[in-house]
């Protein structure tokens, strides 16, 4: 038996030797959609990723392979050559046959351990750089991802400098404000006999005291209530998308822009440039979009409050969606006055252009007994003095036409153009001539908005159409009258801006011999 030769441990240290041997040796791999030679198959794998969009790793989770589907994909594209856009669209696996297990050579791409690829859907990679007499060579690989990372990092830095001007500009503005305080800045204010200051318009409130007004907008609900009233956005839509020449080469201030989606509206229709402007954080946001969308070569997104903020120059169109409840409520068309006086240029443009408000009679018994009659017998106990104030505040609510008993009165009509600040106060006449018999429980209030241009476009925020998220102003009476068909109900209303709120209203209407008073606030 000790003169027998072991056999077994030189093959053992042959096969090892051999394999070894094969490890180390110097490979190259052929790219599998070009003609290009890469080092090693890892990076053949990143070229065919950086060049081709030829991903491994989500063929892997998108098809659930495993080592034997690799096998046929190689051998599949080694087959037929298709492209590595049409391996990645493909819904069903194309190299599914057992025929294509049957390998077409033997390349290093079939030596390559598939099962190690990770399961997550995107991980880190790692490249190697050679060294040699203080050079680096870097493969093209690496070049790639490199180049890559440099201009994700570019426009990470430019966003993060547009954030700080933007801050800036927000600390000068305090700054600003506050020196206007300590220098005495109520002289454009008036006072009353007491010495309490009255604000008549926006432009002269300190900016801090204004600023839960702009806190309502930076948040996402109100903008998707008005991004999903179709109503309102596709009538801006089709005034600025269906006036192309008139935008055209246009510089545009987007007033309170919200998400930006007026400035891209006139950005499509051919405007030069675009001033986005918006004092709430959500102008923040408008810039993403913006960006997100392409647009940000010719929107300027701007952070402020107009009154406190200088435009680079003069604009050519100001288009704007300051309408709020009662049309008037919020005093944003304030702003809109001030940019019109300070920034239009000399026969600009306005959009919309014109707006109206109307009253009509309302005979909803059910929604006034629920508001009003509640009170009469809450748990067995009587709470009718609440019923003074619950109608004391104006209603913001859809109304059914079924319910309304008269045709619809205008009581102010605006010319944007035009009018000023004043227009908050006003007085008017109405008569209301009743179309059916009914129980008169209110009166609502509505708006009319027009685009006056060469492809004309109106939106009516009435009880006769279709609602929007302005709804209507109900003014609700303590005590119900039946009307008769034929009757002509007249009075008279007066609205006027609150003393002690800029952007509120007061609201009383004279009607049946009393004098009814409401807040919007």
């Amino acid at each position: 038996m000790s003169d027998v030769p072991d056999l077994s441990s030189d093959e053992e240290h042959f096969e090892e030797e051999e394999w070894q041997e094969m490890e180390t040796s110097n490979t190259s791999v052929t790219c599998l959609f070009c003609s290009n030679i890469l080092a090693s198959i890892e990076e053949a794998i990143g070229h065919c990723e950086a060049e081709h969009g030829f991903n491994l790793n989500t063929l892997k989770l998108k098809h659930n392979m495993e080592c034997y589907s690799y096998i046929k994909l190689i051998n599949y594209i080694k087959t037929h050559k298709p492209t590595a856009e049409e391996i990645m669209k493909a819904d069903a696996s194309l190299w599914a046959d057992e025929q294509y297990l049957k390998p077409i050579d033997n390349d290093e791409w079939l030596m390559y351990d598939f099962d190690s690829l990770t399961d997550k859907p995107s991980s880190p990679k790692t490249y190697h750089a050679n060294v040699e007499n203080g050079l680096v060579t870097l493969s093209q690989t690496h070049f790639t991802e490199l180049q890559r990372t440099i201009q994700t990092l570019s426009e990470q830095l430019k966003e993060s400098q547009l954030h700080l001007q933007m801050a800036r500009e927000d600390i000068s503005t305090m700054q600003n404000s506050m020196k206007t305080i300590v220098e005495g800045g109520k002289s454009h204010s008036n006072g009353d006999n007491n010495g309490t200051t009255i604000v008549n318009c926006v432009s002269n409130l300190p900016l801090e005291d204004d600023e839960g007004y702009f806190n309502t907008y930076a948040h996402f609900g109100i903008h998707y209530d008005m991004l999903s009233d179709k109503v309102r956005t596709e009538s801006y839509r089709d005034a600025i998308l269906n006036n192309t020449e008139t935008l055209k080469d246009k510089v545009v201030l987007d007033l309170g822009c919200g998400t930006g989606i007026l400035s891209m509206f006139s950005a499509t229709a051919g405007a030069k440039k675009v001033y986005a402007l918006d004092q709430s954080e959500v102008i923040y946001h408008a810039m993403d979009i913006i960006r997100e969308n392409n647009l940000h070569n010719v929107i300027k997104t701007v952070k402020g409050r107009l009154e406190n903020t200088k435009l680079d120059e003069k604009v050519d169109i100001i288009v704007s969606e300051w309408m709020g409840y009662f049309l008037l409520f919020e005093g944003m068309l304030d702003s809109v006055i001030y940019a019109r006086d300070n920034y239009l240029k000399p026969g600009g443009l306005l959009l919309p252009n014109k707006c109206n408000i109307s009253l009509v009679a309302n005979g909803d018994v059910d929604t006034h007994k629920k508001l009003i009659e509640f009170w009469s017998d809450v748990y067995g106990y009587k709470m009718n003095c609440m019923k003074s104030e619950v109608v004391r505040e104006a209603s913001i609510d859809i109304v059914g036409s079924k319910h309304i008993l008269s045709q619809s009165c205008v009581v102010k009509e605006i010319d944007i153009n035009t009018c000023t600040t004043d227009v908050m106060d006003f007085t008017s006449e109405f008569k209301l001539p009743i179309t059916r018999d009914g129980t008169l429980t209110s009166l609502v209030g509505y708006f009319d908005t027009f685009f006056d241009l060469p492809n004309k476009v109106s939106f009516s925020t009435g009880p006769h159409t279709t609602s929007t998220h302005w709804k209507q102003t109900v003014f609700y009476f303590r005590d119900c009258k039946e009307v008769k068909a034929g009757d002509v109900i007249e009075g008279t209303i007066i609205c006027s801006r609150q003393k002690t709120d800029v952007r509120a209203l007061t609201v009383q209407i004279a009607i049946f011999g009393k004098t009814h008073k409401y807040i919007l606030s």
